[in-house]
């Protein structure tokens, strides 16, 4: 399923969860497919959003802030759903990455969580949060949490079983995916059951793995960057883990977890150190690791190995938290 018929069966609305913009993607249960994401006659596949975005801003200049997106609360990006499945959907936060300073919710579009919506009937909800060029640590972690928390308070309202919550995201997305379960834990709001922060940036100093690390799309260089960006003069320091989870020493009561990273790129230490930490502390959780230097290669090279294989990993590791984790709502972990 390319791209746009992965679009195609989705329900696409904007709304906020305070002064977070969030955009949420909904399985479309049955009826025709949008004439196109803002209404009007169909697009031409050449006109359609590149499936590389995050690779296209990276490669071309990854020191460029993005131009802001508009979002109006609540606006409809898609004809209506003709027949809403009656049974509440397992809901998903995910966070996109770009080192803390890049990025979008419209991210979202083109990530591994994109077609969970359609394959396994999933809401997704991905958070517009403030990126560290415009604002620093805690702003990003802060709105990831307030978007979770509204999801959960509003879970009936979107259609979503708030005892079947997740959280993901990719790379610097997957790090404030550790960070907002460390969060919801320790505040003891909403029931995480499962989190997937892929080839996660937790660490902010260097590793193994991430210095004098030359890899494609993502090095030693960039990580820096990104971490100044976000942390500024603490980018060095030892600061708490919800603003770099490395730093973290207790990991009981943490959702299950699901990975994966290449192992010539920089996060492969921490991505490493993470799981087991997890697992030390009793907490199930598995990675899987694949012969790669290039940063989030599912995403830059969907078609090709070992992006193939991590993808069809992933989502028949998804299928199995459905079946498992999340079976009688959650109750059997």
């Amino acid at each position: 399923m390319n791209r746009w018929e992965q679009i195609r069966t989705m329900h696409i609305e904007r709304a906020r969860a305070g002064r977070v913009p969030l955009l949420i993607l909904k399985p479309r249960a049955t009826g025709n497919a949008p004439k196109n994401l803002a209404g009007g006659a169909p697009r031409s596949a050449a006109n359609l959003p590149s499936e590389r975005p995050f690779a296209s801003i990276m490669e071309r200049n990854p020191e460029a802030a993005p131009k802001s997106v508009p979002n109006t609360p609540s606006e409809r990006l898609s004809a209506p759903i003709t027949e809403r499945n009656p049974d509440p959907a397992p809901g998903l936060l995910w966070i996109h990455g770009g080192g803390y300073f890049l990025g979008m919710k419209e991210m979202a579009l083109f990530s591994r969580a994109a077609a969970l919506v359609g394959k396994y009937g999933v809401t997704v909800v991905s958070p517009g949060y403030r990126l560290s060029w415009q604002k620093p640590y805690p702003a990003a972690v802060e709105d990831c949490y307030e978007a979770l928390v509204y999801m959960y308070e509003h879970a009936e309202q979107w259609g979503i079983d708030p005892r079947k919550i997740m959280v993901g995201g990719e790379s610097a997305g997957g790090g404030l995916a550790v960070a907002v379960c460390m969060m919801a834990r320790d505040k003891g709001t909403v029931p995480v059951r499962f989190q997937f922060p892929l080839y996660p940036m937790l660490s902010n100093v260097d590793t193994e793995s991430s210095k004098d690390n030359h890899g494609k799309v993502w090095n030693t260089r960039r990580n820096h960057l990104g971490w100044w960006t976000y942390l500024r003069h603490d980018a060095k320091k030892e600061v708490s883990p919800y603003a770099s989870p490395a730093w973290q020493t207790d990991y009981r009561g943490l959702p299950p977890c699901y990975t994966f990273v290449g192992d010539g790129e920089p996060f492969y230490t921490e991505t490493l150190d993470y799981v087991r930490h997890l697992k030390e502390a009793g907490v199930s959780a598995e990675v899987d690791v694949y012969h790669s230097d290039r940063h989030a290669f599912d995403l830059m090279r969907p078609g090709e190995e070992p992006g193939r294989s991590a993808i069809r990993r992933f989502e028949k590791y998804f299928d199995y938290v459905l079946k498992t984790y999340l079976k009688n709502g959650g109750n059997n972990i």
